[in-house]
C-alpha cells in the first residue's frame, strides 16, 4: 500500500447571518435574565437567519469566502462535505443544494450528521479522500440553521442556540508542512435520549400530533450533557496527547465545540492548558452545532493566536452523544 499523503488546511470562510438576538430580546420572550443566562452560558447574543434562509444559503456564503481567501474558482472543488444537522430537507442532501449553488460542476459530495460533531468528523471524511491520492480539493463545511428547530418558548434551550457557517478547504500537504497529524472519534449510543430531536424521522413522521406534541425541536436533558461533555471531551483529548507525546500546555490553540463556557473552562483546566491558548467566542454566537469550530478558527486568526505552524487542537461533543479530537499544524 503506497504511503498516505499528509493532508492540510488551506482556507477557511465563515458565515453569520445579520439578525442578532441579544439576551436582553430574549428577557422579552421567555422568564430568563441576562444575568442568568450568562451565568450558565457564557452567551451575551447570537446570529439568527431570517425565514427562508436555509443551512444551504449560510453554507454558500462562508464557501464563497474560503475559495476566495484560496483564490479558487468553485470548479476547481472535487468533493463536497456538509456536516449539518439542520438539512434543508431530506432529500436532495444539503451537500447537492450548495454544489449547484456554488457552481462546482464536476464535484460530488453528501452530508453528514453527528450535531455537534459533525463538523470533526466530517473533516476526518475528506481528509482519506486526499490523503489516499483519490481527491486533490476537498471542501468541508459546517452549516447549521439551528433557529429552525428551536422552541423559543423553551428557556432551557432557547438561550443556547444561534446559526452559523464555516467552511475549510482541505488539499495534499507540501514537503514542509505537517497539516493533520492525528485523531480520535467516539460514539456513545446510550446517551441518545439526552439530547435528541424525536418527530420528523421514520421512527415518528410528521403528523398533526408530533406538532402538536412538539416534537419536531431540539430536546436536552441539560445536567446529563453537562457531564458526559466534559468527562469525555476531556478523556479523548488526553488520550490524543498522550499519543502523540504531547501535554496541554504544548498547544498553541485549542479550539473547542462553543456548546457552554463552563465546559469549555473545565476542559481547559483538566487539560492544564496555558490561558492564552484558548479559543472562546460563545459570548458572539452561541452554540452553532457544526459551525462552532470554523467559526472560532476564524476567532482565532482574528486574535492572532493561529498562525502557519502552530499547533492546534479541535475537540467537540454532541448529541447521539458523539465525542471528537483532532490535532494539526496550522498551514498557512
Amino acid at each position: 500500500m503506497s504511503q498516505l499523503a499528509r493532508v492540510k488546511i488551506s482556507a477557511l470562510g465563515t458565515y453569520v447571518p445579520p439578525r442578532v438576538l441579544s439576551n436582553a430580546d430574549l428577557e422579552k420572550m421567555v422568564e430568563t435574565s441576562n444575568d442568568w443566562i450568562l451565568e450558565r452560558t457564557g452567551i451575551r447574543e447570537r446570529h439568527l437567519a431570517d425565514k427562508g434562509v436555509a443551512s444551504s444559503d449560510l453554507a454558500v456564503e462562508a464557501a464563497k469566502r474560503a475559495l476566495a481567501q484560496r483564490g479558487i474558482p468553485a470548479t476547481d472543488l472535487e468533493v463536497i462535505l456538509i456536516a449539518t444537522v439542520t438539512p434543508d430537507m431530506l432529500f436532495p442532501s444539503t451537500a447537492c443544494l450548495v454544489q449547484h449553488k456554488l457552481g462546482a460542476n464536476g464535484a460530488w459530495g453528501f452530508d453528514l450528521s453527528a450535531a455537534c460533531s459533525a463538523f470533526l468528523y466530517a473533516l476526518q471524511t475528506g481528509a482519506q479522500y486526499v490523503a489516499t491520492g483519490m481527491h486533490k480539493k476537498v471542501m468541508v463545511i459546517g452549516s447549521d440553521v439551528m433557529s429552525s428547530i428551536i422552541d423559543y418558548t423553551d428557556r432551557a434551550t432557547c438561550v443556547i442556540f444561534g446559526d452559523g457557517a464555516g467552511a475549510v478547504i482541505l488539499e495534499p500537504a507540501e514537503e514542509d508542512e505537517v497539516g493533520l497529524i492525528d485523531y480520535v472519534h467516539e460514539v456513545d449510543g446510550s446517551g441518545a435520549q439526552s439530547l435528541y430531536m424525536p418527530g420528523g424521522g421514520s421512527l415518528h413522521p410528521s403528523t398533526r400530533e408530533t406538532v402538536e406534541k412538539k416534537m419536531h425541536y431540539v430536546h436536552q436533558d441539560g445536567q446529563a450533557v453537562f457531564k458526559f461533555a466534559v468527562r469525555k471531551q476531556t478523556e479523548l483529548c488526553e488520550k490524543l496527547l498522550k499519543r502523540n507525546n504531547l501535554k496541554g500546555c504544548d498547544l498553541d490553540a485549542f479550539i473547542p465545540h462553543q456548546a457552554n463556557r463552563r465546559i469549555i473552562m473545565a476542559t481547559a483546566d483538566r487539560l492544564g492548558l496555558r490561558p492564552e491558548s484558548l479559543i472562546i467566542n460563545i459570548d458572539r454566537y452561541g452554540n452553532t452545532t457544526a459551525g462552532t469550530i470554523p467559526l472560532a478558527m476564524g476567532t482565532a486568526i482574528e486574535e492572532g493566536k493561529l498562525k502557519k505552524g502552530s499547533l492546534v487542537m479541535l475537540a467537540s461533543v454532541g448529541a447521539g452523544f458523539t465525542v471528537g479530537a483532532t490535532l494539526l499544524r496550522w498551514a498557512y
